[in-house]
């Protein structure tokens, strides 16, 4: 179970119960990938990545910029969360399970949920996905089985939620990874009060766009 954070017996998992448990600032977990049970977890610390001031390292951009991925939204979500469960080198357990997947893909489908993929000739290779509620949106987890398709997916979900109007980017957890983006870690009242002014903002995600725009928001989050 994860350590420090307050847990809670669960609810039918319903995208309607997720939707107020992420208005709450508390989400899902499972043990593990095979594991059926899940409990909500409230962090005492959050991590949130600074949507003005997104940090985007030189030899990212440099990727970004020569086009090397495709990059879409929402044009896979499926498949990204599944391959977000899997065991991969370095990290033999995840906490997705069957159930969470079943939920997260209505939520998709109710146009709550959202994905970012990237493709490196047709083959998916990184992505990730999230919850988007009011102006936040909260990222679950990521893959890439080619060096560096998950801070790419992660850079252009960035560029996408500041064109759409978000103002809050929950990363859950802080790791090495996120820290990198600029992450910073707040006490869950800080949060709370974040969250509850984001969720007054009006925010569309843009999951199909125009590339010029795309690559101008992109630019704009480099400067």
């Amino acid at each position: 179970m994860t350590e420090g954070c307050s847990c809670y017996e669960r609810p039918p998992l319903t995208p309607e119960t997720l939707l107020k448990a992420y208005a709450c600032g508390i989400f899902p977990m499972s043990e593990s990938r095979d594991d059926p049970d899940i409990f909500w977890v409230d962090p005492p610390l959050r991590a949130v990545l600074p949507l003005a001031a997104f940090h985007v390292s030189r030899s990212l951009k440099k990727k970004i910029r020569q086009g090397i991925f495709q990059v879409s939204c929402d044009t896979a979500f499926r498949e990204v969360i599944r391959a977000c469960a899997r065991s991969v080198r370095g990290r033999r357990k995840t906490w997705i399970n069957d159930e969470i997947i079943r939920a997260y893909t209505e939520l998709h489908y109710m146009g709550f949920a959202h994905s970012v993929e990237c493709r490196l000739e047709g083959e998916l290779i990184g992505g990730l996905y999230g919850v988007a509620v009011g102006g936040a949106f909260c990222g679950e987890s990521m893959f890439h089985t080619t060096t560096d398709a998950s801070k790419v997916a992660l850079a252009h979900l960035a560029a996408r939620l500041r064109l759409g109007g978000y103002v809050l980017l929950d990363a859950q957890f802080m790791t090495d990874h996120l820290k990198k983006f600029g992450a910073e870690e707040i006490p869950a009242r800080d949060y709370r009060e974040r969250l509850d002014a984001a969720l007054e903002v009006k925010a569309a995600f843009p999951a199909e766009i125009d590339p010029s725009l795309e690559s101008k928001a992109l630019e704009e989050m480099f400067a």
